[in-house]
């Protein structure tokens, strides 16, 4: 890898790590720069959506360690905190031996997907070099294929539990996505999927802001050029009943209109009107 070679320091060993995103979609969202890491790598490890991906990778480099076998197997409860630091761990051992490794991940490697910022926090503690190249992530392809540009009113990004489990401040003006919703309450870090009961506290928790009969959007990109994407629209109250995946994400549009600080606006010496 020329590149990494080219911003190394006399300082750092010899092992380098690359973390990149190969997009949602096969073969079609990746960068020009990420695929060439991996080309020239002497270890790639892959975490891909399915087997189409991942064996498109192994055309890329015939060096291709799957991270999947890491999380849980037929039947085998596993905390998916001890999943993520044996995938860092496995990482880290090859860096060390001196090798230039890459980390392929579907998406973008640093949303949703801790592996790589602690590999990379490892690594470069321990005076390597190390770091991350984006990808287009499950949001980028959100906006795309709904048809929204988020700068018209504003948008907030939670993931689903931690919006149940901590205090959030929510404008109805804004849209608002909540990602991992198939995860929704889950605290446990060992079930991939959550419940009816959780989903309706979910509901009654966005009643704050939203009414039961506001419409919301259930989205999943697609992950195959022959796939389209999932585009569900529903009311609010019907959420504990949709059908859900490890892919699906909540997009809430919003129920209200922006309004103006007509405080703020008096000191900036403009009114309402010169807004249009």
């Amino acid at each position: 890898m020329k590149d990494m070679d080219s911003k190394s320091v006399a300082s750092q060993k010899k092992g380098r790590l690359v973390c990149v995103g190969t997009g949602l979609n096969l073969a079609g969202q990746i960068t020009v720069l990420s695929q060439s890491y991996i080309e020239q790598a002497d270890l790639v490890f892959s975490l891909m959506p399915d087997g189409f991906a991942e064996r498109w990778v192994k055309r890329l480099n015939k060096n291709v360690r799957s991270l999947q076998p890491f999380y849980a197997q037929k039947g085998e409860v596993k905390n998916r905190r001890d999943t993520y630091a044996q995938m860092v761990d496995a990482i880290v051992t090859e860096v060390r031996l001196g090798k230039q490794v890459v980390c392929a991940l579907y998406g973008h490697p640093g949303v949703f997907a801790c592996v790589g910022h602690r590999a990379i926090e490892q690594l470069q503690n321990e005076g390597y070099f190390a770091h991350m190249e984006p990808g287009v992530s499950a949001e980028a392809c959100l906006w795309a294929d709904l048809g929204v540009d988020p700068a018209t009113s504003g948008h907030q990004s939670i993931e689903a539990s931690q919006f149940m489990f901590y205090q959030q401040s929510i404008s109805p003006a804004a849209y608002l996505v909540l990602w991992q919703i198939g995860l929704a309450g889950e605290y446990t870090l060992t079930k991939f999927h959550t419940s009816f009961d959780k989903l309706q506290v979910l509901v009654n928790l966005l009643q704050q802001w939203y009414p039961l009969e506001h419409e919301v959007i259930l989205y999943e990109a697609a992950t195959l050029p022959i796939q389209s994407p999932r585009i569900d629209k529903l009311m609010l109250k019907d959420l504990p009943q949709a059908r859900l995946t490890d892919i699906s994400t909540l997009c809430i549009p919003p129920c209200e209109t922006l309004q103006f600080n007509h405080q703020v606006l008096a000191q900036l010496g403009i009114t309402a009107n010169d807004l249009g």
